[in-house]
């Protein structure tokens, strides 16, 4: 794998994907690269069995996802200006913990709180 590269430099928008996170558990965990790939997708076929479930998934350190209920309402096109209903749904939203917020701004979580 390429070095990690320097905060806010040019690749700071790369995109950690699932393949990524199967090596990562290679190298740290010790498991077969078929091993760890199973288990990366055990653990994200978990979190959206509970999602469907509508279940909060809470993260020690690292944050919660959670479903949200939206109700029906009347949007706009931007375009044309015309009226259209939005139906509702559930949506997931991401809320980080004070933990992560505070790795993210260079600091510790103590500091923020």
């Amino acid at each position: 794998m390429a070095e990690k590269p320097a905060e806010g430099g040019e690749d700071a928008g790369r995109t950690v994907t699932r393949a990524d996170l199967a090596e990562a558990v290679y190298r740290r965990v010790g498991l077969s690269r078929a091993e760890s790939a199973d288990l990366v997708q055990s653990f994200l076929e978990e979190i959206c069995s509970a999602a469907e479930r509508g279940e909060t998934v809470k993260l020690s350190s690292f944050g919660s996802f959670v479903v949200r209920s939206k109700s029906q309402r009347i949007g706009r096109n931007p375009k044309t200006g015309v009226e259209v209903p939005i139906l509702p749904r559930r949506v997931m939203v991401f809320k980080p913990s004070n933990v992560l917020k505070a790795r993210i701004n260079g600091g510790t979580a103590e500091a923020e709180s």
